[in-house]
């Protein structure tokens, strides 16, 4: 059995909610560490879904003597969802950002990595989210950490479990029955390897 759209588009829309974005980073606990406020979750963290970023390029600017703000382009991240830590007194974007690569349909493994890694191209310059109507009051320049997530399903193919495995990225697998996230334990080289405290095994190393 494949990962169908509709399977996609489900954990899609579940995660750009904040209860649901607080559910998936409960399951890696290193990142559910990372918010601001336990105590006021869903005021410490923005979601955007397939998010925009502006990319400042201030070379555009050159043959203007005077100019008025830094050129920028609207550029698409080629990750499915950004969770951004928040003070939930000041509304400033604060820590670390979180991408998360959902499996698409027909993504091999080579491809699911691809996106990460034009994601880190497209991060490690100037750069501001293009944030949600009724975020826009919020700071949103570059973050001092940017730190990947992905997500499978249980149909998701052993080679692509495998290779997250094995390449040390955090990823969990995640059953499409939300009253009882299931996560699997993955096998990994054990430099990778540490418990999260809930009887899982999560791979903590990043590249």
């Amino acid at each position: 059995m494949s990962v169908q759209q509709s399977d996609y588009e489900t954990l899609l829309a579940e995660y750009s909610t904040r209860i649901g974005a607080i559910a998936l980073l409960k399951q890696y606990r290193p990142y559910l560490e990372a918010i601001p406020s336990i105590r006021r979750p869903e005021q410490s963290l923005i979601t955007i879904p397939l998010p925009v970023v502006r990319i400042r390029r201030p070379e555009l600017a050159s043959n203007d003597p005077l100019p008025n703000r830094t050129p920028s382009i609207a550029t698409s991240i080629p990750c499915d969802l950004g969770i951004l830590m928040c003070d939930p007194e000041w509304k400033i974007k604060m820590g670390a950002e979180i991408i998360v690569f959902i499996h698409r349909p027909e993504e091999d493994f080579s491809d699911l990595i691809n996106r990460w890694r034009q994601t880190q191209v497209y991060l490690d310059q100037d750069y501001e989210w293009l944030m949600p109507p009724n975020e826009q009051h919020t700071f949103s320049e570059a973050a001092e950490e940017i730190n990947p997530l992905f997500v499978v399903f249980e149909a998701t193919s052993d080679r692509i479990k495998q290779g997250l495995a094995g390449a040390g990225f955090p990823f969990i697998v995640q059953s499409l029955n939300f009253d009882n996230f299931d996560q699997r334990s993955q096998q990994a080289p054990s430099s990778y390897l540490s418990s999260n405290g809930d009887g899982g095994v999560i791979c903590d190393s990043t590249e």
